[in-house]
């Protein structure tokens, strides 16, 4: 499977990577001008050569896509975030949605634990959104999953979230050795205010604000509150004066991971060139990967589930994203509520953001 498929509803529009799965470009349609929330790492489609055993997902790295299992492939024979992103999506159907829009469905060529993946992405007409939702049919054994978000601020931005018990990184940085890369916060760590987390060289930073340090690769795991319904993240862009949004049903994807890529690698392909980047990495998973989501862990010993059981039953995960202009990009991010057929979104300064949005679509 080659190419790419193209979606498009007044106002927005998108490409898919039907190689891996991966969104390629998302283009939102502003009053004054297109907003583009999504990252595509530089050495995608430049030709150059790329280091041997590049995985598909890595050598075409881009956007948003699904992970199954998240991280290491451990328990089954794939590369590093599964077959998902990292092999090909069939084209199944596509259609019109009611109110004017389009939703198209796809199928992973190649099944995870037994399952058949389907995935199924919709545009409405006039929503800054992108609507997502994968159906992992059959299968048996227990998985981890997350959606991979990328975007990138050339001038840095402000980070909110919804509330959160706890942020942690893992027992050891990305890049340990220094003659490959560098970090900047402290491991492990475990704070319940982002607002001074512990750095690795003494002091603490806010990681509200982004990025915290110069030339770092860091690894965060936010865990969600209990009992939350809608969780989300938004990051206002201070160059691209916008706000990225994420959004997700909190109790199915209990934790977000926050992967800070600024220029903190040194070997190819990042060649640490790869900068201002932020995943934002919802998932019910643990970062150590596939074998470590599915037993005793450092999130489930703090009740926080890291893998789904497939049962024969249809797995159901949902995910939204989306933007819009922002003129102030240096106030804070409060609140964000669904609700009546729109998105409200409250910043510090009491003004508050109203933006068509399918608030049903996450409620399961």
């Amino acid at each position: 499977m080659t190419g790419e498929h193209e979606l498009a509803a007044e106002g927005i529009r998108l490409r898919l990577d039907l190689r891996n799965g991966h969104i390629v470009d998302c283009v939102i349609e502003a009053a004054d001008r297109p907003l583009r929330p999504l990252h595509r790492a530089p050495w995608v489609d430049s030709g150059e050569e790329l280091p041997d055993g590049t995985s598909l997902g890595l050598a075409r790295l881009s956007g948003d896509f699904f992970c199954a299992p998240f991280s290491r492939s451990d328990l089954e024979d794939a590369p590093v975030h599964g077959w998902p992103a990292n092999s090909a999506w069939g084209f199944v159907e596509q259609e019109a949605v009611d109110g004017g829009g389009v939703s198209a469905s796809f199928r992973l060529q190649r099944p995870v634990l037994g399952a058949t993946i389907e995935k199924q992405i919709t545009l409405r007409a006039n929503h800054p959104f992108v609507y997502q939702e994968h159906r992992l049919r059959g299968g048996s054994g227990l998985l981890s999953v997350s959606h991979h978000l990328m975007t990138r601020m050339k001038a840095g931005g402000l980070l909110a979230s919804s509330p959160k018990r706890f942020a942690q990184t893992p027992d050891a940085p990305l890049e340990p050795d220094p003659a490959r890369g560098r970090f900047a916060l402290a491991y492990p760590a475990h704070v319940e205010d982002l607002s001074a987390f512990p750095l690795a060289q003494g002091g603490t930073k806010d990681l509200r604000i982004y990025p915290p340090a110069e030339r770092h690769e860091d690894f965060l795991t936010l865990a969600e509150d209990a009992g939350a319904g809608l969780g989300w993240t938004a990051i206002s862009r201070h160059a691209e004066q916008d706000m990225v949004l994420v959004l997700k049903n909190a109790e199915t994807l209990p934790i977000t991971m926050l992967w800070m890529s600024n220029g903190g690698r040194n070997y190819p392909p990042w060649n640490a060139r790869h900068t201002g980047v932020l995943g934002i990495e919802d998932a019910r998973a643990h970062p150590g990967g596939h074998r470590a989501s599915t037993g005793e862990n450092s999130l489930t010993a703090q009740g926080v589930p890291t893998a789904f059981k497939l049962d024969g039953e249809t797995l159901v995960v949902r995910q939204a994203f989306g933007a819009v202009p922002l003129a102030e990009t240096a106030v804070p991010v409060v609140a964000v509520s669904a609700g009546d057929g729109a998105l409200k979104i409250v910043q510090e300064s009491g003004a508050v953001l109203r933006l068509p949005f399918d608030d049903t679509f996450l409620a399961v």
